[in-house]
């Protein structure tokens, strides 16, 4: 959140007025007409404890090249939280043009709406990524650690 906090800090105000949010670290990789990627993260929603999250991404699509990025979910209504947290799943048609030094910060995406009073912000902090891709992605409660 504080990586959020620094490079759009309007979205401060969004966090803590919201029912709750999520916040994943995620790594991508894309050759020519596959890709895939994995990532860690928590879910929390106001007044409750962390919820442990994984996350799976599959992609179809023309590009090539290796992601690093952060997402963090806002989630405006409770319902919208509880939904993402027990099903979990997005899919998504994407244009994604990011390169960075992985030392002078990194791009930044702004909030795009999913719909449904969930917002998601996305951060690249070093990688080189340009692709236009079909993807799914899977988040689903870490087993292991709830």
């Amino acid at each position: 959140l504080n990586k959020l906090y620094k490079v759009q800090p309007s979205a401060r105000q969004a966090v803590q007025s919201a029912a709750g949010y999520a916040a994943f670290s995620n790594f991508g990789m894309k050759i020519l007409v596959a890709g895939s990627g994995t990532g860690k993260g928590i879910a929390v929603k106001k007044g409750s404890k962390e919820i442990f999250m994984k996350m799976a991404e599959v992609q179809a699509g023309l590009g090539f090249g290796v992601k690093k990025f952060n997402l963090v979910c806002v989630f405006q209504n409770a319902a919208a939280f509880d939904s993402f947290v027990n099903s979990g799943w997005e899919s998504s048609a994407q244009a994604t043009a990011a390169a960075t030094d992985g030392k002078k910060g990194g791009s930044f995406a702004g909030a795009i709406s999913l719909g449904n009073g969930v917002y998601v912000y996305q951060m690249t902090d070093e990688g080189l990524a340009a692709e236009l891709t079909v993807k799914g992605t899977k988040y689903y409660k870490d087993e292991d650690l709830n």
